[in-house]
């Protein structure tokens, strides 16, 4: 994911073929939950709790729903190394005031001084395995101010959602790069229980260390393919805009590969690259073959076509369908497999740049809204701050009321 704004020119008009975006036909978007900052203190008195004083520091980038439709939200330390939990729980009972925040698994589990190799120092992308009854954090190791993470900081922790247990503590150092590396999303196959990691390598910009990073949980091992393929990089001339405006002109953001999803069966696995236009998709059983070589897995990669805008994360439902955050088009783009079609199928002004998506347990879209962009520009003013949840009925019809 990381000033200021300009116009999109042509090069968003981009395509008229059958696999471009389109904004025929969207549906409603709602505004589910919008809060001021965030909170990590509780309620006294039925009173709304006291908004952490760094809330602008702490915008809400992650979202996932357990099984019962518990929520799960990372406020990742990339402005400000100061808020208490880069994890949490997020209480959606509260639809007003700050966000109410409980770390998980704990504040000392998310301790910034604890040992790098347990404690959760920056956390944005994050998995909530519903099969397993876990959670696999994706610690990104670095946080502001550092310029690269300690030893053993990258790391995937696979924690039980009923206890907060350490499952499993998976390191990335030798998959990933502690300076130049950006550990961005994380995809799950609960089945064969095989992680797959986005390295969007953003601190090593222009020439990033993009990369895709395998992880098995049975051999606990990492490993990374498609290191600096341009399937996954930053594409040449493609500029990041939001609500009409070039993201930071003069010190453009330069993300790859982002957010990553797969599909229902877990043997597809897709992507699409921030500073960029296009979704792709791989098999993954050549992934999982420990032999296959580079050439091999970039000549099994398949482009899906334009996405009609830039875009930042990705989720698949039960029946396949491919739901994309578009943030130039302040929407959700969805790719159909079986027509291979993909259309904007929702858009509202009031988004401001549109993140994580994830799948309620009833079936309803939600992805967070925060301004990100704005954030980590500092255009934000303390108090100012709106953190978003938007949702969205994936049959097109209009929002259940809650």
């Amino acid at each position: 994911m990381s000033s200021p704004l300009v116009v999109l020119a042509a090069a968003l008009a981009l395509s008229t073929a059958s696999t471009a975006a389109s904004a025929t036909d969207t549906a409603p978007l709602e505004r589910w939950r919008s809060y001021a900052g965030v909170s990590w203190e509780a309620p006294k008195d039925g009173a709304d709790p006291a908004p952490f004083e760094s809330s602008v520091n702490a915008p809400i980038a992650g979202l996932h729903f357990d099984a019962q439709g518990a929520a799960y939200v990372s406020t990742p330390r990339l402005v400000s190394a100061d808020a208490p939990a880069t994890l949490s729980k997020l209480d959606t009972r509260v639809q007003t005031g700050p966000a109410r925040l409980t770390a998980f698994p704990s504040k000392e589990g998310n301790a910034v001084k604890g040992a790098p190799d347990q404690s959760l120092r920056n956390v944005l992308g994050f998995h909530v395995d519903r099969k397993n009854g876990w959670l696999w954090a994706l610690d990104l190791g670095f946080v502001a101010g550092e310029s690269e993470a300690p030893p053993d900081a990258q790391k995937v922790l696979v924690l039980d959602l009923k206890s907060g247990r350490t499952v499993k503590r998976i390191g990335l150092d030798g998959a990933a790069d502690r300076k130049g590396s950006f550990l961005n999303d994380i995809a799950v196959d609960e089945q064969r229980r095989v992680a797959y990691i986005s390295d969007s390598g953003m601190r090593s910009a222009p020439n990033n260390m993009v990369g895709l990073i395998v992880v098995d949980f049975a051999s606990g091992k990492a490993r990374r393919v498609l290191d600096r393929n341009p399937n996954l990089q930053v594409e040449p001339g493609v500029k990041v805009v939001a609500h009409g405006a070039e993201i930071w002109p003069g010190n453009p953001l330069l993300l790859g590969i982002n957010g990553i999803a797969l599909s229902p069966d877990a043997r597809t696995l897709y992507w699409t690259v921030t500073t960029g236009t296009r979704a792709r998709a791989l098999p993954t059983a050549i992934l999982r073959k420990a032999g296959a070589s580079d050439d091999q897995i970039a000549t099994a990669t398949r482009d899906l076509g334009s996405v009609g805008g830039n875009t930042d994360g990705i989720a698949t439902d039960s029946a396949g369908g491919l739901y994309i955050t578009d943030v130039t088009r302040n929407g959700i783009v969805k790719y159909d497999p079986r027509t291979k079609s993909m259309s904007l199928i929702a858009s509202d002004e009031g988004v401001r740049w549109p993140d994580t998506a994830a799948i309620h347990p009833d079936g309803d879209l939600v992805f967070t809204s925060s301004a990100l962009n704005d954030h980590f520009a500092g255009a934000v003013k303390s108090g100012e701050e709106r953190y978003e949840l938007w949702r969205l009925r994936i049959d097109g019809k209009m929002a259940r009321p809650r």
